[in-house]
């Protein structure tokens, strides 16, 4: 007796196998790189995006600066003018405060930019 093979379940389990095959190289497969500048790569992304960020950041820091000098500022004035007697209408102190407010916010701007050089 001779033995019978089965040609369509061999060409079945041949191409399983190719398909197989060819599923994992291009798995494997890797673009060729050459000559690539990693840093310059690295450096086009993403970097505008960085640099208003720290803008903002910084924006958000000066404003918090500034807020704390002006009330340390109106602070200090309130107390010059409730220690001065020299007062004679409630409008001329709420001028007086305002100016002297005005006056120290410069001071206290001059004094942060010296402190920065």
């Amino acid at each position: 007796m001779g033995v019978t093979r089965l040609k369509r379940k061999a060409r079945r389990n041949k191409q399983t196998a190719a398909k197989r095959k060819n599923s994992i190289k291009q798995l494997n497969r890797k673009p060729v790189l050459k000559r690539i500048d990693k840093d310059a790569a690295k450096a086009s992304f993403g970097t505008p995006v960085q640099e208003e960020v720290k803008q903002e950041v910084e924006n958000q820091v000066e404003e918090t600066v500034a807020a704390e000098v002006v009330e340390e500022t109106v602070e200090a004035a309130a107390e010059e003018t409730t220690n001065t007697e020299e007062v004679e209408t409630p409008e001329a102190s709420a001028e007086e405060v305002t100016e002297a407010v005005e006056s120290e916010e410069e001071e206290a701007t001059e004094e942060s930019k010296e402190e920065e050089e």
